[in-house]
């Protein structure tokens, strides 16, 4: 039946494993048009594209991997560090382990008696883990839960619980197209009511019933961003098309203004507001008109934007301590205006959004980006090595006659970055492709050299996870080693002999203290395959830490000279 959850994991499963982005979309639609109930297309949407909650509700489960893992080992009757963690890390995923373990383990085949859940029976679940706060009653409710569902149904309900990705190869930009096939609609109508109204399964309702139309903007529900995309990927022909921002080294951040009240929301359309009470009081301070502005968050001190691994300070706090603002404050510098005098404005072109923003930051004296007009390549990198002495990521080289392209990453605009750093990691696990990588490995996990460091008894532990960079010919060359290289299989994933060397390019380092190495890469891929060196050769995690500290260290131009932003009231005009 349709409005089961079974069939959702089925049809979830059977997109992941398709190759073709068009069947997966096709497999989607069939399954949302036969669905009959309008609530039930909304749940299945929402759970598709959103997870257990829809954006709009500001709940989420608050279910960890290790509370949700633990009801399961418990469950299959194992020993969490010594069965449950090396199959989580054979297969790079909790969700995938548990799965497996349901399957293979007797004593949880013998206790789940699978009941068909309806959706609505699954949503009322997640309902009851948002209910509850303590660790034992979750627990007790997960393992309820896992009497009455299949192994495949247990790894999506687990996923979607997450609010994150399902894994699939199938995201929001493929629903949308999914519904669009299904009701016969135009794709830009269906991606514009899901920009205004904010569900994905309201928008699919709307769909269903021809009242697309209908679709209305509220404050106070996340829109999705504007992407960009790198310059390597797209020629530009005419580079006086576009005006130059500096890229800061901070979050994008999305701000609802309304009167007294004030909401802010990250790119993930997550409610970060709790974090950053300074800023919630400076735009309650400034008499606003209602207003969405598209913009950064920086730590900004003593006339210096500081690196984002100082804002992770201050992400994820419930409420900041008054010691911690101190030492790490923050400022909101917009750059972009989306909604004004009671209405959207995405449809202006950017020239036309900025002027009205300039206006705003006049008269409110709101930290607005500066921009400047571009001639020519070299002026791009005169601007460019400006953006880094001042501690920024790069450039932004935005089209002036732009629309706002919500959710999209096209051409109007570009980011100019060098990457963060190198290094020489070695292949620890091979973990299988989906969709047009079906059939090989093609997503790896890389490590770094522990040998000598008297803080761990490995050789290796991982840094990053990879799945880009390479070439197909250098994937299956990858391929045919690591079969001489396999030590270990468990499903998709093989452990293997670390010899592989790959020289990985990342854009930055984080601190993650949930890793093994207590760092993690953003953006790792392949730089190259060292078939030249040896696993000795491999950069360690004391080269991990002093790069770390020299981008922390490292001195930056003071925001007096050449700013890459002004509060409004000092400086309107634009900077050439």
């Amino acid at each position: 039946m349709s409005n089961t959850f079974l069939k959702l994991a089925e049809t979830a499963q059977q997109i992941a494993e398709t190759r073709s982005t068009n069947t997966k979309i096709s497999i989607c639609a069939e399954y949302l048009k036969n669905i009959e109930s309008d609530e039930n297309l909304d749940l299945a949407a929402q759970f598709l594209g959103e997870g257990a909650f829809s954006s709009l509700s500001g709940k989420r489960a608050s279910v960890g991997s290790r509370t949700y893992s633990t009801a399961a080992t418990d469950f299959c009757e194992i020993d969490y560090d010594m069965v449950f963690k090396p199959c989580r890390t054979a297969l790079g995923s909790s969700s995938e382990a548990i799965e497996k373990l349901m399957q293979n383990v007797d004593a949880a085949r013998n206790k789940r008696k699978p009941s068909q859940l309806a959706l609505d029976e699954v949503k009322n679940i997640y309902e009851q883990l948002y209910s509850v706060s303590s660790r034992a009653d979750k627990q007790q409710i997960l393992r309820k839960t896992y009497t009455e569902m299949t192994p495949l149904e247990i790894k999506y309900f687990l996923r979607i619980m997450s609010q994150g990705s399902l894994r699939i190869g199938f995201e929001t930009r493929s629903l949308v197209s999914s519904l669009a096939s299904a009701f016969q609609k135009e794709v830009e109508d269906v991606r514009y009511a899901h920009m205004i109204t904010g569900s994905i399964g309201r928008t699919a309702v709307l769909c269903k019933n021809e009242l697309l139309d209908e679709a209305t903007f509220k404050l106070f529900h996340p829109l999705s961003f504007m992407l960009a995309s790198p310059i390597e990927s797209r020629a530009v022909e005419d580079l006086e098309q576009y005006v130059a921002e500096e890229k800061f080294d901070g979050m994008r951040c999305q701000a609802h203004i309304s009167n007294q009240r004030v909401e802010l929301y990250s790119r993930d359309l997550n409610d970060i507001t709790h974090s950053f009470p300074e800023i919630v009081q400076f735009f309650v301070s400034k008499d606003l008109p209602d207003l969405v502005l598209d913009g950064e968050v920086c730590v900004y001190k003593d006339e210096e934007i500081l690196p984002f691994q100082l804002l992770q300070k201050r992400m994820g706090r419930k409420k900041p301590s008054q010691k911690v603002m101190e030492n790490y404050p923050v400022l909101f510098i917009a750059y972009d205006l989306l909604y004004h005098r009671d209405r959207p404005i995405f449809e202006k072109t950017l020239g036309q959004r900025r002027s009205l923003l300039r206006e705003l930051a006049e008269n409110h004296s709101v930290p607005v980006s500066n921009q400047f007009e571009v001639t020519d390549r070299d002026h791009v990198e005169t601007l460019f090595e400006r953006a880094l002495a001042h501690g920024n990521e790069g450039l932004m080289l935005k089209k002036k006659d732009s629309t706002y392209e919500y959710g999209q990453r096209r051409k109007s605009w570009l980011k100019v970055k060098k990457p963060g750093g190198t290094l020489d990691t070695v292949m620890m696990y091979a973990h299988a492709g989906s969709g047009k990588r079906g059939g090989y490995y093609s997503d790896f996990t890389l490590g770094i050299r522990v040998a000598e460091d008297e803080r761990y008894e490995e050789e290796f532990i991982p840094i990053g996870k990879a799945y880009g960079g390479y070439t197909d010919e250098e994937m299956k060359e990858i391929n045919k080693r690591i079969k001489d290289l396999t030590v270990e299989r468990y499903g998709p994933t093989l452990g293997l002999i670390p010899e592989i060397v790959v020289e990985l390019e990342f854009d930055d380092i984080q601190v993650n203290k949930r890793t093994k190495a207590n760092y993690t890469l953003r953006l790792p891929r392949f730089k190259a395959i060292r078939w030249d060196l040896n696993p000795k050769d491999a950069d360690t995690l004391k080269d991990v830490e002093r790069m770390y500290e020299e981008k922390i260290n490292r001195e930056r131009l003071k925001q007096d000279q050449n700013p890459s932003f002004h509060f409004g009231s000092n400086k309107v005009e634009e900077t050439s």
